[in-house]
């Protein structure tokens, strides 16, 4: 097997480097001293860079004037994004946009992903539902009046909304699977209330009431919600990977300089041994979020497995979600209290990931998703 990646998928990955390497992690007020929301919108010069640099249009078709990439690639790139904490929808920007691509119509996708590969428009996606623990889908409700559809509901957490220009919020008709709504974040009936984040950002909860959206802004292809819901999630998976891999590195570096008994502590048998399973955690995030991409893309093509695509996002959600934690806690003892030093940024890296973690959700309810997959399926 080869498992190296494609010329392109690498390009991206040196661009991205090229855009990131002056992002600064402490670019905003720290967190852990600002009694709400550390700015009010996303880094607007650097979401220019992305799109001055073809990152934003990554993975739309050349028609849309994409690179035509997939998801493998995107994860790529959110890997080097959550390297220096980068304040940007990068994600749910992408995703929606594959979204809208591959289900929307011809109508829609003409509307927004031609503005949304240029950074003209911005688009996010409501996934937490009305709590963060039930089902995104099941918080809004959508009825069919002639030619619109009526919305009624309410997602919480929903991230960078406040600067976006559209909203992909998923809903029930009480029959069949969900459906996706784009909807405009000034449309009528749709209010916004400020929520802040653990790493201090800016999030939202909507509400809908009455919210009316023609025919045309409703994807109603089964399973496009269920896609970008795994999407979302593999791609959460990816900035857990890029953070705790900063971490790591950051580490690194304070061990083999501090010095105690003459000697640095990164030399002590104790150290060396948490530093290394705190590796293995990642390489074993790693392998399972491309794993996880792979099966996306692979199911996109019509290729299948033993399991449904939803069985490789969970094993990588597993991972991420308690690896991103054991590696910012082990950071955080090696350190010493030089770690919640606010004028240090490990103490953003922290929050960033127990934000990723929560977004993620236990691990204990995603083995049980899993159990459940691998009684539905044979392996045979």
């Amino acid at each position: 097997m080869d498992f190296t990646f494609t010329e392109e998928q690498q390009a991206a990955v040196e661009a991205a480097k090229a855009v990131f390497a002056d992002v600064a992690p402490d670019g905003v007020p720290s967190p852990a001293l600002t009694p709400g929301a550390v700015a009010e919108d996303f880094d607007r010069p650097l979401w220019a860079k992305l799109a001055a640099s073809d990152l934003l249009s990554l993975v739309l078709a050349e028609e849309h004037g994409g690179a035509g990439l997939d998801a493998v690639a995107l994860c790529l790139v959110l890997r080097e994004a959550a390297r220096v904490l980068a304040r940007v929808p990068l994600l749910e920007h992408c995703a929606t946009a594959m979204a809208v691509q591959a289900h929307g119509s011809p109508a829609l996708a003409a509307a927004l992903l031609p503005g949304a590969g240029r950074g003209t428009l911005v688009l996010t996606a409501a996934a937490h539902g009305r709590s963060g623990h039930d089902p995104a889908e099941l918080a809004v409700t959508a009825r069919r009046e002639g030619a619109l559809w009526t919305l009624d509901g309410v997602q919480t957490a929903v991230p960078w909304a406040h600067g976006a220009d559209w909203i992909a919020v998923p809903a029930h008709t009480g029959e069949g699977e969900a459906v996706l709504a784009l909807v405009p974040r000034t449309a009528e009936g749709l209010t916004l209330a400020d929520q802040v984040s653990t790493n201090g950002e800016r999030l939202a909860e909507l509400a809908l009431d009455g919210v009316r959206v023609p025919a045309s802004h409703l994807i109603e292809t089964p399973g496009a919600w269920e896609r970008l819901h795994q999407l979302l999630a593999t791609g959460t998976c990816a900035l857990a990977l890029g953070l705790g891999e900063s971490v790591l590195t950051m580490t690194s570096r304070y061990t083999g300089k501090r010095e105690q008994f003459g000697f640095p502590v990164a030399t002590f048998q104790a150290v060396a041994v948490q530093a290394a399973d705190r590796y293995i955690d990642l390489r074993a995030m790693e392998v399972t979020l491309w794993q996880a991409a792979w099966r996306l893309d692979a199911a996109t093509g019509g290729a299948g497995g033993p399991l449904p695509s939803a069985g490789d996002v969970a094993v990588a959600k597993i991972w991420a979600s308690e690896g991103v934690r054991r590696v910012v806690q082990t950071a955080q003892h090696l350190h010493g209290g030089f770690g919640a030093d606010t004028d240090y940024p490990l103490h953003r890296y922290h929050a960033w990931a127990k934000q990723l973690e929560l977004q993620l959700g236990p691990a204990a309810a995603h083995e049980e998703a899993l159990g459940d997959l691998l009684a539905a399926h044979s392996l045979a």
